[in-house]
């Protein structure tokens, strides 16, 4: 072995392997990121939020448990690489009914209720989503007592 080659391995030796691609994003998954947005949108990720993150994504897509973890930790990939909030919320609007769209708004709304707080962040990222999902005041004002009393 040349020293060339040798010096070539021994600087590659020690490089992290190249992360898996994410998978395509589908309406499931931008609300997935979007409930994680929201829960690290205060710069906090509390225990309480991951919590109910899993719940609600258990619940609404007929997962199991560690179905659900797993499902989170994808959503927590894309949050971190993806684009702007809109871009996450306009895909939800394209592709589900308006009573889908509600949900999604509420189960936002459990998110951000979970740690037993608003902060600004937190209403500003749902009034933003309220609009890119083309819901009124109306509808989020019900989204949010429909949460509240989750």
């Amino acid at each position: 072995m040349d020293v060339a080659s040798l010096l070539y391995r021994l600087r590659h030796a020690f490089d992290a392997p190249a992360p898996p691609p994410l998978p395509e994003l589908d309406e499931k998954l931008a609300l997935g990121a979007l409930l994680v947005r929201s829960a690290k949108s205060d710069h906090t990720y509390a225990l309480a939020e991951i919590s109910r993150i899993d719940t609600l994504l258990a619940r609404l897509f007929a997962l199991k448990p560690i179905e659900a973890a797993k499902m989170r930790a994808t959503c927590e990939k894309l949050d971190r690489a993806a684009p702007d909030t809109a871009h996450f919320a306009h895909l939800i609007r394209e592709t589900v009914s308006f009573d889908a769209r509600a949900d999604a708004l509420e189960a936002l709304w459990e998110v951000v209720l979970a740690d037993g707080k608003i902060q600004n962040a937190e209403a500003a990222l749902c009034e933003e989503v309220r609009e890119a999902l083309g819901l009124s005041h109306e509808d989020a004002a019900t989204a949010r007592a429909r949460a509240d009393s989750a």
